[in-house]
């Protein structure tokens, strides 16, 4: 689990601030107006290219989960640690250097879609922070009943239909007193928005959102929009 500070340094004026929301990197409006205004003169296309990897890296991943078989669990297993990761990595970019593009996206959505939209990537970065480090992948996952009730998910009509599992409150105390609270924040938003899920649902809202964001982004770059197929 990645250490948190209780203070950040502004990107733009470089003071240093306590954040009030986990993604924060200035330290006031004004600041971050005036970067991304600085940072208009850049090259769009470059960053549209590397936006449009990213997006294609995460397409590419869900279409393989959306494909896989029964009998590819432990390979599921990965490719779904594999999503998460993408899926949180597009998001965090999103946020870092579109996000005008991603508060327009996200302000056309009825408040009770904001509420799923974001609880939904909180829960995955609870699942991308825990997973592998303190969690086994298996704790999170619920492959469902296969035919005999073995639990194998054999004929549960594919991975994407594998759901996510309630899991126990976790331990915090290495972490700083805001570090804790955000961690904590994740964890209740993966209880509410990805126990119980499936897979499709999931990953499904998350890709879309994202696809949205990134074709917004392209648009107000004035560049060829991104890679996005559908998943």
């Amino acid at each position: 689990m990645i250490m948190m500070s209780d203070t950040r340094t502004c990107e733009h004026c470089g003071a240093v601030f306590a954040p009030r929301r986990e993604h924060a990197r200035f330290c006031s409006t004004s600041c971050r107006v005036t970067w991304n205004r600085e940072r208009k003169g850049g090259d769009p296309g470059i960053e549209v290219t590397a936006l449009d990897w990213t997006i294609g890296a995460m397409c590419d991943v869900l279409e393989w989960l959306c494909g896989a078989g029964p009998r590819d669990r432990s390979q599921v297993f990965a490719m779904i640690s594999e999503a998460v990761w993408w899926v949180t990595i597009v998001d965090a970019t999103l946020i870092r250097y579109h996000l005008e593009a991603y508060e327009a996206v996200m302000a056309e959505r009825t408040p009770a879609d904001r509420l799923l939209i974001e609880g939904t990537f909180g829960g995955l970065r609870f699942v991308r922070n825990q997973m592998g480090y303190y969690v086994d992948q298996a704790d999170f996952i619920d492959p469902g009943p296969g035919p005999s009730g073995s639990g194998d998910g054999a004929g549960d009509g594919g991975s994407m239909a594998w759901s996510w599992r309630p899991m126990s409150e976790p331990a915090l105390t290495l972490l700083p007193p805001r570090g804790q609270a955000w961690e904590m924040e994740r964890y209740q938003a993966y209880q509410a928005h990805l126990a119980g899920r499936t897979m499709e649902e999931v990953f499904g809202l998350a890709a879309a959102f994202l696809r949205q964001v990134s074709a917004k982004a392209a648009f107000l770059t004035s560049a060829t929009p991104p890679d996005i197929r559908a998943v």
